[in-house]
């Protein structure tokens, strides 16, 4: 079991504990962001603060791509509607993740996330990462 999956299986990890097992230099992709976010900090607090967002659900499969690849799906809720993650993790050679890549659906469920991530993140992360640049 990769060990992001086994901590948030555990309850809501906090950013501390979530930075345990992050490498400094971590990118993370999302759909709910127009860029990618770098670095430990940050991604620790948007992992958390995701946790504590989405509702309940559970990781139904896992399987290692290769020797530093995971793919996990998750299926779950969002403000009692259904929800879904697939996700791929990358680890470099400390086992600390470097790359995490994520896909979330339906649409509605996901702009619902989205929403509430802004509310709690937005004075948390630079504004160019939510939306496009207006002309």
């Amino acid at each position: 079991m990769h060990p992001l999956r086994k901590l948030r299986e555990s309850g809501k990890p906090t950013a501390a504990q979530i930075s345990e097992l992050l490498a400094e230099n971590i990118v993370f992709n999302s759909p709910i962001l127009v860029r990618s976010i770098e670095g430990r900090e940050v991604c620790a607090a948007i992992f958390a603060q995701s946790s504590a967002t989405r509702g309940s659900g559970t990781y139904t499969a896992e399987f290692k791509v290769d020797e530093r690849t995971t793919f996990l799906r998750w299926v779950g809720t969002m403000d009692g509607h259904k929800f879904e993650s697939l996700e791929v993790i990358v680890d470099n050679e400390q086992g600390l993740i470097v790359e995490r890549t994520i896909a979330l659906r339906p649409y509605p469920a996901l702009k619902l996330f989205r929403d509430a991530m802004y509310a709690s993140l937005k004075d948390k992360l630079p504004p160019d990462v939510w939306d496009y640049p207006t002309p």
